[in-house]
C-alpha cells in the first residue's frame, strides 16, 4: 500500500501544473513590454504577439529549472555510470524509443565524437536481428522517460542474459527499465513545457542534458585533447585548423624560390616571376642555409631608392636578412597567425638547420582553407 502511494504521488508530480504555467507568464510579463515595443505588428489576425513572446519565454524558463534540478541528481549512480562507459573494452550502445530514440542518437553521436565509441540501435529493429550488433564487450544505454517502453522491455533480458551492463536513463525511478538497470540515471521533471503536459520538452531537454554531462565528464576523465577531437572531424574547419600540417600544403623542391648569395637583382626577379609565391630565398652556396629573403615589398622600395640599380645591385644589398620562418611538422594555422602578426604574405620552411626545405603564401593557405 505504501510503496502505490509513492508511485502515485510521483506520478503527480510528474504531471503539469497550469498554475506554475501561468505564474511563470506572470513573472516574464515586464520583460515581454521591453520586447513587444521594439517588434514589428504582425500582419496575421491569428497571431498575438504577446501570448507568442510570453509562451516562448514560459517554455525557456520551465526547461531551465528542469535542467537545473538534475545537478541533484549526480550522484552514485551517475558515476557508476561512469565508470562502466569509462572501463567498456567495446562500445556504448545507446537506445530509445521515439523522442528518445531521437535524443539517444544525438548522444551516441556526442559520446563518439569525444573519446567514447558509441552508437545507436532503434529498439524495434534490435528485435529483428538487430541485437546481433551488440556484444559482450558493450555497455547498454537505454533511454525512456517512463521507463515502461515495450520495445526496450523486450529485448532487456536478452542483454542481461548475456552479462551485458545496462545504465537506464528515465523519468520514473520506480519503473520496469530502472529496476532492471545496474546504475539508473534520473531524469525526471516537474512538468512539460507543453502546457497540456503531452509533447515531450522538459524530459527530453533533461535526459539531452545528462546524456552532455555524461560525455563530457568521460572526455576529461579520458584526457581528450583538441587534437583527439580533430581527428574525430577531419572534415571540418576545426580538423583543419588542428591537423593540417605545413609540410601538407608548402611547395617543395624546385617549386620553391631561391637564389644565391652572388645573384643580383635581376635574377632574384625572374625567380620570383618564375615561381610566382611573390618572394625568393636568398641562401648560402656552401651550405644551403638561409640568409634572407627578398619579397615584393622589397622591390617596391627599391624603385622608390633612385641610387639602387635593378639590373647590377646585388640582392643581398636589399634583402631582409633573418626574416620569419616556420618548420614544416607546425600547423598551417601557425603560419596564418605568424603572417597576421608580422603583416606578411609568404612564408619559407626550413630544417633544424636553417635549410629552406618549402615555402608558402598567403593563397596556398586560402585554398587549404585554414584562413
Amino acid at each position: 500500500m505504501g510503496a502505490r502511494m509513492v508511485l502515485k504521488i510521483r506520478e503527480q508530480r510528474r504531471k503539469p501544473d497550469v498554475n506554475d504555467f501561468a505564474r511563470t507568464i506572470a513573472r516574464l510579463s515586464k520583460m515581454n513590454a521591453q520586447i513587444l515595443a521594439a517588434v514589428r505588428p504582425l500582419n496575421n489576425p491569428q497571431l498575438d504577439a504577446a501570448a507568442l513572446v510570453r509562451s516562448a519565454q514560459a517554455v525557456i524558463s520551465i526547461e531551465a529549472e528542469a535542467i537545473t534540478a538534475l545537478q541533484d541528481r549526480i550522484d552514485a549512480n551517475f558515476l557508476r555510470a561512469c565508470q562502466l562507459m569509462f572501463e567498456c573494452p567495446g562500445r556504448v550502445v545507446v537506445s530509445g524509443m521515439g523522442k528518445s530514440g531521437h535524443v539517444a542518437r544525438k548522444i551516441a553521436a556526442t559520446l563518439a565524437s569525444t573519446g567514447t565509441p558509441s552508437f545507436f540501435v532503434h529498439p524495434a529493429e534490435a528485435s529483428h536481428g538487430d541485437l546481433g550488433m551488440i556484444t559482450q564487450k558493450d555497455v547498454v544505454l537505454a533511454l525512456s522517460n517512463s521507463g515502461e517502453t515495450d520495445e526496450l522491455l523486450a529485448i532487456l533480458p536478452l542483454i542481461k542474459r548475456q552479462g551485458i551492463p545496462l545504465i537506464a536513463m528515465s523519468g520514473n525511478p520506480g519503473s520496469s527499465l530502472a529496476r532492471l538497470a545496474d546504475a539508473h540515471l534520473n531524469t525526471s521533471v516537474p512538468a512539460e513545457a507543453c502546457p497540456l503536459g503531452l509533447a515531450p520538452t522538459s524530459s527530453t531537454t533533461a535526459a539531452l542534458v545528462m546524456g552532455d554531462a555524461l560525455a563530457i565528464a568521460l572526455l576529461e576523465a579520458r584526457g581528450f585533447t583538441n587534437e583527439d577531437f580533430a581527428r574525430s572531424h577531419p572534415a571540418g574547419s576545426l580538423g583543419r585548423r588542428l591537423l593540417l600540417k605545413i609540410a601538407d600544403i608548402m611547395h617543395t623542391g624546385a617549386q620553391i624560390p631561391s637564389v644565391g648569395a652572388e645573384a643580383s637583382m635581376s635574377e632574384a626577379l625572374v625567380e620570383m616571376t618564375r615561381k610566382g609565391l611573390g618572394m625568393t630565398a636568398i641562401v648560402d652556396p656552401a651550405d644551403q642555409s638561409l640568409l634572407g629573403v627578398f619579397t615584393d615589398g622589397d622591390l617596391r622600395r627599391a624603385v622608390d631608392d633612385g641610387d639602387v640599380d635593378l639590373r647590377t645591385t646585388p640582392v643581398t644589398r636589399l634583402m631582409t636578412p633573418r626574416p620569419k620562418t616556420i618548420g614544416a611538422d607546425q600547423l598551417a594555422v601557425e603560419a596564418a597567425q605568424l603572417m597576421e602578426a608580422h603583416k606578411i604574405h609568404a612564408l619559407l620552411v626550413v630544417d633544424g638547420d636553417n635549410r629552406v626545405v618549402g615555402a608558402l603564401n598567403i593563397h596556398d593557405l586560402l585554398r587549404a582553407r585554414v584562413v
